[in-house]
């Protein structure tokens, strides 16, 4: 069929590929499958994603918890240095670790990737980043979608998007519900600055740099280069922590530290009744680490204290609120995971806020 200036133009004269993304997609298939979990039903190539509840039959009142993010302006960065495979897991982070405070476990999830021009080995690194995400969370890889976007999006561009859905038996959802004056703030130590506040780090830390000036290593970042410090992949915290939450350990609530820092994300895990004291500290600042590259791109900022600790999660990636009489066990508990826990706060009389001292 002809246009009616009698030229013949195809898809792909349009600016999409569709054999490149039939290879994009033979290119992931092995990374997907890896994901599987035992209620995986079929696999990719459907209309829609099939999972199997039947395994939860036994659940009391068993509730889905969904949860949406994407990457963020971090994406300019990995577009600039051309690092691609750990963006992914940021994306399945950013998702996963928002549902486990309920205490949910994350059972399914599904990305969306809108690039400018497809790349098979290109969509591939970003999709083996997103499998290694599902994998360390616990959960299967079991669809997405991929467009192709031009004249939209320049030929190098792209967007993450990502989908979760997990399961929590109601009578044993954790929450502010559970926080009681008296409770002690435990927290998870963060890779870095994970995926939020990257505007402010690109205008004051990449921005007038080279790809070679970023690669030099910084005696401020104890001799790491400011490109591998800021595309550190996020933490992914939600697989350990069901693990612990299926074993009983006694958690009041969790607070994943994302957007809004510490300031804006614990109150999240306290009722209406109650305040998170947290120990900033003076000068020597708090009882945890702070990653180097937080402090070298707050410092570049000019922030004040009450500002980086409204941007950046300031070295806590997750907190956890727990009995003060609990606190021993659960730490060893979370100690025998891997994570290295530390006190950072108390919870008080008060209305819902988090303040500091």
């Amino acid at each position: 069929m002809q246009s009616q200036q009698g030229k013949h133009v195809t898809y792909a004269d349009a600016g999409v590929d569709v054999d490149e993304g039939a290879r994009a997609v033979d290119a992931i298939k092995e990374a997907v499958r890896q994901t599987n979990r035992p209620e995986v039903i079929g696999g990719l190539g459907g209309f829609g994603s099939c999972f199997s509840m039947k395994g939860f039959k036994d659940m009391e009142d068993p509730v889905l918890v969904s949860g949406t993010d994407g990457v963020g302006t971090k994406l300019a960065i990995a577009q600039l240095l051309d690092r691609h495979e750990t963006v992914g897991q940021d994306l399945v982070a950013m998702c996963v670790d928002d549902v486990v405070p309920i205490g949910a476990e994350p059972l399914f999830f599904l990305d969306y990737v809108a690039i400018g021009k497809l790349k098979a080995e290109h969509v591939a690194k970003i999709v083996g980043g997103i499998a290694e995400g599902c994998k360390l969370s616990g959960c299967a890889l079991v669809g997405g979608e991929m467009a192709e976007h031009p004249g939209v999006m320049d030929p190098d561009d792209y967007d993450l998007a990502g989908f979760v859905v997990g399961v929590v038996d109601r009578p044993k959802m954790i929450g502010p519900h559970k926080v009681n004056v008296g409770d002690v703030i435990l927290g998870l130590p963060s890779s870095g600055i994970h995926s939020n506040g990257y505007s402010l780090v690109r205008k004051v830390a990449i921005e007038g740099k080279s790809v070679e000036e970023l690669n030099q290593p910084l005696a401020e970042l104890g001799g790491e280069s400011l490109a591998d410090a800021v595309m550190r992949p996020t933490t992914i915290y939600a697989g350990k922590l069901v693990e612990l939450l299926k074993e009983g350990v006694p958690f009041h609530a969790m607070a994943h530290i994302t957007g809004g820092g510490i300031t804006e994300n614990l109150n999240r895990a306290l009722p209406s009744n109650v305040d998170a004291v947290v120990y900033r500290g003076g000068e020597d600042g708090p009882a945890w680490k702070v990653p180097p590259v937080i402090t070298y791109c707050a410092n570049a900022a000019g922030l004040t204290p009450d500002e980086a600790y409204k941007t950046f999660n300031m070295g806590v990636g997750m907190s956890v609120i727990v009995a003060k009489d609990d606190v021993d066990d659960v730490m060893a508990a979370l100690s025998s995971k891997g994570f290295e826990p530390f006190v950072m706060g108390e919870c008080v009389p008060g209305e819902g806020k988090v303040t500091y001292r």
